[in-house]
């Protein structure tokens, strides 16, 4: 091995080096193009034409102007982080303006989260889900170097993604700031630190931060600049408390400046309840902050308009406060229900009673946003990683054996239609990088007639559209029981893997009755099925009353276009109002042929989707 010349003090740890002693660059995947999944709150743009066959999602093509009035549409993203970093490098490099991270700390534990379920505000734990993503699983392995290394990577994507006046706050726990502070030297210079803030919130008896009898009641935010010489920081004052001379201090000017009293001050004056308030809301993340401290920080490090982004979003705070104080603003999640979560959060704004000036007004909903993921190329990036090293074929060998080792399934051979065998079941697993079609099943289920069996599992990352619908009558007329089962993400997380906390969940499906009556259109929910029961945590299970207590949301697009999904009408659950509307009205301006687009999301942050076609007079 090579001798590592030592020429600065820094942070080492395995793989952070190679071999020669090179430090290693940072994996820059793609960049790949954005899919728009879904735009709310804005109303559909005309297009020349109407029946041109399109995909199902458009792609995002940087095209916007940088304000609100030019079009710009705050953007929520769906995915691993590092790929989004890359991604936004070709669009939003040197352009944003703030960063506020709350990275999941190295702790090896799966954070949990409470649903409610149905019409009641109670709430059900899930100790182990196996149903859908964990909401703060440690994607990135397990121990320190592990997360230092996570860490290193992301905060170098970050710095290039910053604006030469921008700033980055990350926030962190007693045991990893003083790790990610020598990291954020090397890459950010030492002479770009700001300050440390300690933020106190009370406490905090339920989390296991119990170390010798102290119990954790502080985290730490880490204050960098991109420019300690040119950075944006608004002061706000407040007045000097009662008794502050006793502390040694000198009333004089203004008062004091509020960035110096983020904790608790001395004695009975000002705390921080009245500075950064703690979580009053809650969305039921263990690690959620409150809007208070978030308010305090996009206030003092960017002005109205800027772009302010989260890459760790988690329940969407940052993104909440970013909207209600007028910032433009990019949330990035890995979990499917923290996208899901943060959505609901930004469609129950209300910028009358928002945390911004009363004299401002922006309407009352919140600006249109548009949420995206990387689709395909995502699971292709790591379809290369995992199994590109060899040819063609004996990569797709490699990754029909994985697949069908984790569904606990054995290869077969003999049909280009079936891939494996469970039981008494027969499976077919889709492409990576495409959506299982109605052909593509017909197929499997023919060569499952041929060859004798009674029962055909088909394995799928996406699905065309209404094929659920569709292929089960072709099935049942067979006389094969079919079950279409989603390949999850989680596949692609080696930790996951490895603990053998991979479920193959059944895709749900709805029944909607449509009435027309000359230009208007009624739809009705009549029932929402959830077929895979058995993998659902019994205390939740017992808690469902009724089939509309699966559904937390559901949305429709009136005039689809086989573009985006445009969300025209929605209808969903809040913690403090549990009713659901189960009925929608629509009337169109001109008689024709339209496409409606129904989207559920169940209690689980899985969305289920059919296309309807209409006529009106």
């Amino acid at each position: 091995m090579a001798k590592i010349e030592i020429k600065k003090t820094e942070l080492v740890w395995k793989g952070k080096y190679d071999e020669d002693g090179r430090l290693k660059p940072v994996e820059k995947p793609g960049p790949y193009p954005f899919q728009i999944v879904e735009v709310v709150n804005q109303p559909r743009v005309e297009k020349d034409a109407r029946d041109k066959q399109l995909s199902i999602f458009d792609y995002y093509k940087g095209d916007e102007g940088e304000s609100f009035e030019e079009g710009w549409r705050n953007k929520l993203i769906w995915g691993d982080n590092k790929m989004v970093l890359s991604s936004l490098l070709e669009n939003f490099a040197g352009k944003i303006d703030l960063i506020y991270i709350d990275p999941p700390f190295a702790t090896g534990a799966d954070f949990k989260i409470d649903i409610p379920v149905g019409e009641s505000d109670e709430s059900i734990h899930k100790e182990h889900s196996v149903i859908e993503e964990k909401a703060y699983r440690d994607t990135w392995g397990k121990g320190l170097e592990s997360f230092l290394h996570m860490m290193y990577e992301r905060l170098v994507l970050m710095k290039e993604l910053l604006s030469e006046k921008g700033s980055i706050y990350v926030h962190l726990d007693w045991r990893m700031s003083s790790y990610v502070r020598i990291i954020m030297d090397e890459i950010f210079g030492q002479d770009n630190y700001i300050r440390e803030i300690i933020w106190r919130m009370g406490w905090i008896s339920g989390y296991k931060t119990m170390a010798n009898n102290w119990i954790r009641n502080h985290d730490n935010i880490l204050f960098y600049a991109k420019d300690s010489n040119n950075f944006t920081f608004n002061k706000k004052w407040i007045p000097y408390p009662p008794g502050y001379e006793r502390w040694g201090g000198r009333p004089k000017g203004k008062g004091l400046a509020i960035e110096d009293i983020w904790g608790i001050f001395p004695g009975e004056g000002v705390n921080s309840l009245s500075v950064i308030s703690f979580a009053h809301e809650n969305l039921g993340y263990p690690t959620q902050k409150s809007e208070g401290l978030l308010q305090r920080i996009i206030e003092a490090s960017s002005n109205e308009g800027d772009l302010v982004a989260d890459f760790f979003c988690g329940s969407g705070t940052t993104c909440a406060v970013a909207e209600k104080l007028g910032r433009r603003w990019i949330g990035v999640d890995l979990s499917r229900y923290a996208i899901h979560t943060t959505r609901k959060r930004l469609l129950e704004i209300e910028h009358s009673k928002s945390l911004e000036d009363p004299k401002k007004k922006y309407g009352k909903k919140a600006r249109p946003f548009e949420i995206l993921n990387l689709g395909k190329y995502e699971r292709q990036f790591w379809q290369v990683k995992a199994f590109g090293k060899k040819d063609e074929k004996e990569a797709l060998y490699e990754y029909l054996a994985f697949i069908l080792k984790l569904y606990e399934a054995e290869p077969i051979s003999g049909s280009s239609h079936i891939h494996g065998k469970k039981g008494n079941a027969l499976v077919y697993i889709g492409a990576v990088d495409a959506p299982v079609t109605i052909q593509e099943v017909i197929d499997a289920l023919k060569d499952t007639r041929e060859m004798g069996m009674k029962e055909l599992h088909v394995l799928g990352w996406e699905w065309e559209m209404g094929l659920n619908d569709a292929i089960q009558e072709v099935a049942k007329d067979m006389g094969i029981r079919l079950k279409l089962r989603i390949i999850p993400m989680d596949v692609t997380d080696p930790q996951a893997v490895q603990k053998g906390d991979i479920r193959f969940f059944e895709l749900a499906y709805f029944k909607a009755d449509i009435q027309t009556s000359r230009r208007t259109v009624k739809v009705k929910l009549e029932d929402f099925v959830i077929p895979h029961t058995d993998l659902i945590p019994r205390e939740v299970h017992d808690s469902i009353q009724k089939w509309s207590d699966w559904i937390d949301y559901w949305a429709i697009d009136f005039d689809f276009r086989n573009d985006t999904f445009n969300n025209g009408w929605t209808s969903y659950r809040t913690k403090k109002n549990r009713q659901l509307v189960l009925q929608a009205e629509h009337k169109y301006e001109k008689p024709g042929k339209y496409k409606i687009f129904i989207k559920i999301i169940d209690i689980f942050g899985i969305d289920t989707s059919q296309i309807y076609e209409i006529e009106v007079k």
